[in-house]
């Protein structure tokens, strides 16, 4: 028997809001954790120790941000399940996300060593940081699969619109992550080695809770007779295809905007130390204000996952269109608090004369960042709510080319305001993009062949 779609709450304002502030305060919680590991490490440590928790998290930030796919193409096909009603296709999602975590995370242990290795040759430290960090990598690489895990955890609880769900995991995580740092490496005194353990009981902790979490979810969500674990479903073979593809396209994405993130890093170390430290502190902002504009982002998703799983255009549209009012103004008033508090905020990161007057004349730039970000967000959140992921891969690989041709010619005659142009511009692109495969994805809601 086919499924009917599930009765969903209507898309008001207040049902975004409702799912879009946990998912706000989660995202306000990561930066937390950086800022503990340091002030632990900073205070009971070497400068050294301090250096290789740095490298470490860095090493880790890419590598598992690489397989952010693992949430978002979950929630985009665990929303449209529900939304068809389909409980037994929900959890055949969460298997075959599951089992993809679980190859990933494996072939991640299998290959620690030349990861290592790599990371190091392509970071650079002295030999002692370099050392230091060698042994927060080897504690910390065995939770690579409960990293991954969680990934999944969370798409499924986001997908199926569980989001104060997802605020208890990650307040779990880091709150439990800050605990255990404190503890090993502030009053036993085991330094680096400390800090990774700590991170890595965490993960491994934050994989068991959020298990049951889901577990629970998936028996309320549960209105279907078939097996708890469809095997024939997980491993569908045409199911599967479009699992693998729409992730494949989500790490070309995620890699071309890591690209482009390390192309503005790169250029601002062209004109020194001073420059490069300015815009490191202006990208603490604008990186503040994406976890915050996310939440919205992430309201989208579940909204529009379900409305394409239910094949609902009116429901659809006003979900895009009530979202991304919302994101605008929240992103202009974010603009605002970056233009009237910025001064404030830079001086608290940074005492160093020289960076904060740079920071503070390119600080404009950063606000308008701010404010025209939102487009790319909230057009990420509809592209991953209705899993057109090959889009979002052309939308990041273009703009990431534009961004760097516009850098190219801009940056030799202007310096580093060419290069905040170019950077306001890649952000720009990338919206533009997905603004026109837009029409196209909204067509096929409700058609006969939309799926």
């Amino acid at each position: 028997m086919t499924p009917s779609p599930a009765a969903a709450p209507r898309v008001t304002r207040r049902r975004i809001l409702e799912l879009a502030w946990p998912i706000v305060l989660a995202n306000s919680a990561i930066p937390l954790l950086g800022l503990v590991d340091t002030a632990v490490i900073g205070n009971a440590g070497t400068v050294a120790e301090l250096g290789a928790v740095g490298l470490g998290a860095l090493i880790f930030s890419f590598v598992f941000w690489g397989f952010g796919f693992l949430r978002m193409g979950t929630t985009g096909f665990t929303a449209q399940a529900a939304g068809r009603g389909d409980s037994a296709e929900v959890r055949a999602t969460f298997g075959r996300a599951l089992l993809l975590a679980v190859a990933l995370g494996s072939a991640i242990l299998a290959l620690q060593l030349p990861i290592r290795w790599a990371s190091l040759q392509i970071l650079g430290a002295t030999a002692e940081v370099e050392g230091l960090t060698r042994a927060y990598f080897d504690i910390r690489i065995w939770a690579a699969p409960a990293s991954l895990g969680v990934f999944v955890m969370l798409g499924v609880l986001v997908g199926l619109g569980r989001t104060r769900t997802v605020l208890v995991t990650q307040l779990w995580m880091n709150g439990l992550n800050i605990v255990l740092d404190i503890l090993f490496a502030g009053v036993l005194g085991w330094g680096v080695e400390g800090i990774a353990l700590g991170t890595a009981l965490a993960e491994w902790s934050t994989l068991l809770l959020g298990g049951a979490l889901v577990a629970r979810g998936l028996r309320e969500e549960r209105t279907d007779d078939e097996a708890w674990w469809p095997r024939g479903r997980i491993l569908d073979p045409v199911a599967a295809r479009a699992t693998l593809g729409a992730n494949a396209d989500i790490m070309v994405r995620t890699l071309f905007l890591l690209i482009g993130m390390g192309w503005f890093t790169n250029q601002g170390a062209i004109f020194g130390d001073r420059i490069l430290a300015a815009n490191h502190v202006l990208l603490q902002l604008v990186t503040l204000s994406a976890y915050l504009l996310d939440g919205y982002a992430h309201a989208t998703e579940i909204q529009v996952g379900r409305a394409v799983g239910a094949g609902n255009r009116e429901s659809f549209d006003r979900a895009v269109r009530l979202s991304t009012q919302m994101a605008g103004v929240s992103a202009l008033v974010l603009a605002g608090a970056a233009l009237v508090a910025g001064p404030w905020a830079v001086g608290l990161l940074t005492d160093l004369e020289p960076v904060r007057e740079t920071a503070l004349t390119f600080l404009p730039w950063a606000a308008l960042y701010i404010a025209l970000s939102f487009a790319a967000f909230q057009l990420d959140g509809v592209f991953v709510g209705a899993t057109g992921t090959a889009a979002m891969r052309n939308a990041s690989v273009l703009s990431c080319l534009a961004f760097i041709g516009t850098s190219l010619l801009l940056v030799p005659a202007l310096d580093n305001l060419g290069l905040w142009i170019a950077f306001v511009g890649f952000v720009v692109y990338r919206g533009a993009a997905l603004a026109v495969a837009y029409p196209p994805l909204r067509g096929r809601v409700g058609s006969e062949d939309a799926d």
